[in-house]
């Protein structure tokens, strides 16, 4: 069937795969960032990631690297989502590489550390986080916006909150990955118009350091999938 096919009429190119891992960390959005320790780009922060092996599909390559370059190994909650395909011809100095590009967004995640061709691996501020090497600064904004979508359209923000939290709390959350301030009282009431998104703690409340009556407290609902949807404020319009 394959008679007369001549693999080689084509240039062969590598195929790598890169992580854009973020997470919130003291009130911040943070990415999970590796020192390159080879060139090209050696010394600058970069992505995690790598080439992928014969033997392995892009996901499987790419928890490797994850654990290779950065220590995270058999992460609870790590679960990666695959962005887009990044083919530019010139992206890579050394040769045509198209990379697979996943992303994430990791609840308490542990500390980094570097290794394999990484001279080290930190989480650092979104916000102060470029120049990244190679075309990763774009491949980060791509990732920071599906988080955010994610974050419209599933209840995964509560995995940031305390098992028991307040609205206060989830909107906190919500501001810090959106990067956006919300209006409180249209908050609430999106959240608690959401069928399964969060549940009442029946007869818990917390003090949250103002003159008011003590804040209610509300833990996770069975919802995976909002219905309907918390979406972000558009920039020209009202806060959500």
């Amino acid at each position: 069937m394959l008679q007369g096919y001549d693999k080689h009429a084509y240039e062969p190119f590598a195929v790598t795969v890169d992580l854009a891992v973020l997470t919130v960390r003291e009130g911040a959005l943070h990415v999970l960032l590796v020192q390159r320790g080879q060139e090209p780009y050696a010394g600058h922060w970069a992505l995690p990631g790598g080439f992928l092996l014969p033997d392995e599909s892009a996901e499987t390559a790419a928890r490797r690297e994850l654990a290779e370059e950065t220590g995270l190994v058999d992460v609870s909650g790590l679960d990666l989502e695959q962005l887009r395909t990044y083919s530019e011809p010139d992206r890579d100095p050394r040769m045509r590489v198209v990379s697979v590009a996943f992303t994430a967004l990791l609840p308490e995640p542990p500390e980094p550390r570097g290794g394999g061709d990484a001279a080290q691996a930190r989480w650092l501020p979104y916000r102060s986080a470029g120049p990244l090497a190679f075309d990763h600064d774009r491949i980060l904004a791509d990732a920071h916006e599906r988080v955010g979508d994610r974050l419209e359209n599933t209840r995964a923000a509560t995995a940031f909150c305390p098992p028991e939290f307040t609205l206060g709390e989830l909107q906190q959350v919500y501001e810090t990955v959106w990067g956006t301030a919300l209006d409180r009282p249209n908050f609430r009431r999106k959240v608690l118009a959401t069928p399964g998104f969060v549940e009442p703690v029946p007869g818990a409340a917390r003090l949250t350091g103002g003159r008011g009556k003590p804040a209610a407290l509300y833990r996770a609902g069975p919802a995976t999938v909002l219905h309907p949807p918390l979406l972000r404020p558009s920039p020209e319009g009202s806060p959500a």
